[in-house]
């Protein structure tokens, strides 16, 4: 009976590792391994073979675990007859419980853990087991090479297609989920060119709206105003382009830059350069190809209703990969002040994953705002007065300072951290 039941171990333990290094092999991040492939060692030798024919890898790993569950069902069967079902007059009955009892303990120890467990630790489980792997892939060899002829024969016998031969490569995902295991696992500030990669990965993800200027930040004036209030916005703000519209934000019609002004013009419509008209869900990689192709660095976004939402320039969108490029003209410096590890004072404009990933603190994101002062305004539906005290989650919102149309800063304070 020790012997039967040494047997059994055996094979469920083998089981589960063939189960386990099937599903780790498919959840792998395929960055990770091509990684370890580049080292010299004899671990990376091993990958590299592994991975050089994937389906027949994975055959290897169907092979094993069929032999190890036909070993342990043969075996199991008896054992039960032995321990619990002698006394049985029915085969049928003893058919049945044996078959639920080996089914149940097979599913619980041999599959549904083991691929938990190695699917959560796929990278590691990949790297531990590889050289054993690698044993069972050339003693089963043979046997996965006829399996193999015979699945390619069916498959162009009657599907008319072969085997995908194509070797393992990485995903766009995957190397963007690398990269976000490197970022969060550094303990000391993150290389720069680590962080524009990321940025990069991420590039095609962002719309107009997450890099746009807001409307009430936005420097315009208007087109019948005079020539002299114009020099002398552009002298107060530093800036080489200002945007004018006819009445209201809603109706802007173009822009002036500086240059024009040693024309000696007339008026400011005489000035008046075209602007290009972008919606708010718009990709930024594609206003980007938008401004090159019309040779333009600025364009206005709209919302949904036709409204102006904010604008956009050439340089917002290069911020979004190299961080923020500040000149000696900006001088607009958001607040960011830590007071203990619960309270804090922020600029509202302060976007909200960046206060996630930079403090932990777990603030809600949503589609419909970018910044803290948008998480605010959403949860209140107006725009709460100086001194007011908002209550969102486990956080506390004390308002400093608010103008008309905006939240500008406030006191945090995390009542209590989610465990």
């Amino acid at each position: 009976m020790y012997y039967e039941i040494i047997i059994i171990l055996i094979s469920v333990l083998l089981s589960a590792f063939f189960s386990g290094m099937e599903i780790a092999f498919v959840s792998a991040n395929k960055m990770h391994i091509e990684l370890e492939k580049k080292k010299d060692s004899y671990l990376s030798t091993v990958l590299t073979r592994l991975t050089h024919h994937p389906s027949r890898f994975i055959t290897t790993m169907l092979v094993g675990n069929n032999i190890s569950l036909v070993v342990y069902g043969y075996f199991m069967g008896d054992l039960l007859v032995q321990l619990f079902l002698q006394n049985l007059s029915s085969n049928f009955a003893t058919l049945l419980i044996q078959t639920l009892i080996s089914t149940l303990l097979i599913l619980i120890t041999a599959e549904f853990l083991p691929k938990a467990i190695f699917r959560i630790y796929a990278n590691e489980a990949l790297k531990i087991f590889a050289i054993p792997a690698y044993l069972f892939y050339w003693l089963f060899y043979p046997l996965s090479i006829a399996i193999s002829g015979i699945s390619d024969f069916f498959l162009k016998t009657f599907f008319n297609t072969t085997e995908d031969k194509t070797p393992l490569a990485f995903s766009k995902l995957e190397l963007e989920n690398y990269i976000t295991e490197q970022l969060e696992s550094a303990d000391d500030e993150v290389d720069s060119e680590i962080q524009i990669f990321q940025n990069a990965l991420d590039f095609h993800n962002v719309k107009a709206r997450e890099a746009m200027i807001p409307r009430t930040d936005i420097v315009a004036v208007e087109v019948h105003d005079s020539i002299k209030n114009l020099k002398q916005l552009f002298v107060d703000t530093g800036m080489s382009k200002i945007i004018i519209y006819n009445n209201s934000l809603d109706d802007i019609i173009g822009y002036v830059h500086t240059f024009e002004l040693f024309k000696k013009p007339k008026n400011i419509r005489s000035m008046l350069l075209p602007i290009e008209i972008i919606p708010e869900t718009m990709m930024i990689h594609d206003v980007l190809n938008l401004l090159i192709k019309k040779r333009k660095s600025v364009a206005i976004v709209l919302d949904e209703y036709g409204g102006t939402s904010g604008l956009i320039t050439v340089e917002d969108i290069i911020e979004e990969l190299f961080g923020d490029i500040e000149d000696e003209h900006d001088s607009y410096t958001l607040i960011e002040e830590k007071i203990n590890d619960r309270e804090f004072k922020f600029s509202t404009r302060h976007e909200v994953d960046y206060l996630n990933e930079t403090y932990n603190l777990q603030l809600k994101e949503d589609s419909t705002y970018e910044t803290l002062g948008g998480l605010i305004v959403n949860h209140t539906e107006n725009i709460p007065e100086k001194g007011e005290v908002v209550e969102i989650d486990q956080f506390q919102f004390t308002i400093l300072k608010v103008s008309a149309s905006k939240i500008e800063e406030v006191y945090l304070k995390v009542l209590f951290k989610d465990k």
